[in-house]
């Protein structure tokens, strides 16, 4: 069983690489796949304590901080640095469920900070008015523009 958890991962992470390697433009990734890529100027550990930082300076809830390239590893995968971290608003995000129960999917929130072979690190995160057209969510545009502004302000302060 383990060995199945261990393989499901390493094609996780694979997968993960792939798309995260494939160089984008933040016009071209919101309009086609709803994802914003950010640069940051920090590393991929200090980036994540300054978005850590950000959260829970806002008093949002931190759910978890998964270490993408330490599962790799343990997959037997080199992955370059990546982490994954979930926050959100329970008041904010159930909203999306009961919309629609599909946005479970996307809440909570997930910012990727990752390293590039090229050692530049970024910051990535879903397009709140992406995430509304995908689960046809119309009645909650209020709460999306909240979400955005959160997430922007999340973010920017790492970026370049």
């Amino acid at each position: 069983m383990q060995r199945m958890i261990n393989l499901f991962f390493a094609a996780m992470l694979s997968s993960a690489a792939a798309i995260v390697a494939t160089p984008v433009s933040i016009a071209q990734a919101g309009a086609r796949d709803g994802v914003v890529v950010l640069k940051s100027r920090y590393s991929v550990d200090e980036t994540v304590s300054k978005i850590k930082a950000n959260v829970a300076e806002k008093g949002i809830m931190l759910f978890d901080d998964i270490d993408q390239a330490a599962l790799g590893t343990a997959a037997g995968n080199k992955v370059l640095p990546s982490r994954l971290v979930l926050f959100g608003n329970p008041a904010l995000g159930t909203t999306f469920i009961t919309a629609n129960p599909t946005a479970g999917l996307d809440w909570p929130v997930r910012v990727l900070v990752y390293e590039t072979k090229d050692g530049a690190v970024r910051v990535a995160y879903t397009d709140f008015a992406w995430i509304a057209r995908r689960h046809g969510i119309t009645s909650r545009d209020k709460e999306f523009k909240m979400a955005s502004d959160v997430i922007k302000a999340v973010t920017e302060p790492v970026g370049q």
